[in-house]
């Protein structure tokens, strides 16, 4: 049968990459992983990070070594189009969840919507949303609202880069639609945004909408739909070396310095900040390495 080794015989791991997916509504991030498992053809695939089931949009998958790569891609920032509709609150703080609260949005101005937008802009402390998969006391928050416990997360820092009113409609008299950009660091939760501003203009708030457009240097320009990547016969967007390449900075080493780096062994420094890429005469990658105690020591090795 197809997939399968014969026994006795060893198959040697492949390299693997990046899978720049457009996730679509409806499904987990874990469902999305499950599916690029099977095209695939492999268990050794995960994520950089996220997205609820209501949102869209740009998901970054490892498989294979690349696995080892989405530790420097999980605090990247996060751009987004989102929509808040102010004058209803949900238990969710998103479309998802039931109705919690009912407010009056009629009389709302531009400018106070615009006043409280900036009010959440830039380093802000934020409590995420109760319906969360952050674990209080070793459970899922998400689990204890369901089990009907009351308790409220510890505030965290973020950083909300921007926030910006692209468009706003009524759905109903009194309620307000308002279609923004947010680009934010890692960690932030664009649906309590929603919940905050709501808050802050007395009236209520949840996302009824979310589509990532950017994590860190991916587009959605670059991103397939499932269907698209089941086309293929290789799923992966960035094979290792450009996924690297991608990521980081790169060096180029000698084959004597490469041979070095694949065994786990040290280099010079070259007075490169942060971790880097560095890459054999052939083009391939050899490991990721970080610059200290005036060497330049491997994080992780990539190649054979």
């Amino acid at each position: 049968m197809a997939g399968l080794v014969p026994v006795g015989e060893q198959r040697a791991p492949r390299p693997g990459g990046l899978v720049v997916v457009d996730k679509p509504a409806g499904i987990t991030s874990h469902d999305v992983v499950s599916r690029v498992r099977r095209l695939a053809h492999t268990r050794r695939v995960g994520h950089a990070g996220t997205l609820d089931p209501m949102a869209t949009g740009v998901l970054v998958l490892g498989v294979e070594r690349a696995t080892r790569l989405l530790t420097y891609l999980v605090g990247d920032r996060k751009r987004y189009v989102a929509t808040i509709r102010l004058g209803q609150s949900t238990i969710t703080d998103d479309a998802e969840g039931e109705v919690t609260g009912e407010g009056d949005a009629s009389g709302l101005t531009g400018d106070a919507v615009r006043a409280a937008l900036t009010a959440l802009t830039g380093e802000i402390d934020q409590v995420p949303s109760a319906v969360s998969a952050i674990k209080v006391n070793g459970r899922r928050s998400y689990a204890r609202v369901r089990a009907g416990e009351e308790f409220q997360l510890a505030a965290r820092r973020v950083t909300v880069h921007t926030l910006q009113l692209h468009g706003e409609t009524r759905p109903a008299p009194a309620l307000l639609d308002l279609d923004v950009e947010v680009e934010c660091s890692s960690g932030t939760y664009v649906r309590a945004i929603a919940r905050d501003l709501g808050v802050a203009l007395h009236t209520g708030g949840h996302l009824t909408a979310l589509r990532r457009t950017a994590a860190g240097g991916f587009t959605i320009a670059e991103a397939s739909t499932l269907d698209e990547l089941a086309t293929r016969p290789d799923p992966v967007t960035f094979p290792l070396g450009a996924a690297v390449a991608r990521v980081l900075p790169r060096r180029d080493a000698d084959a004597e310095e490469a041979r070095v780096l694949s065994h786990g062994g040290p280099l010079s420094t070259v007075g490169i900040a942060g971790p880097y890429g560095v890459f054999d005469p052939a083009g391939d990658v050899v490991a990721i390495v970080s610059e200290r105690d005036g060497r330049a020591r491997p994080e992780v090795v990539l190649s054979g």
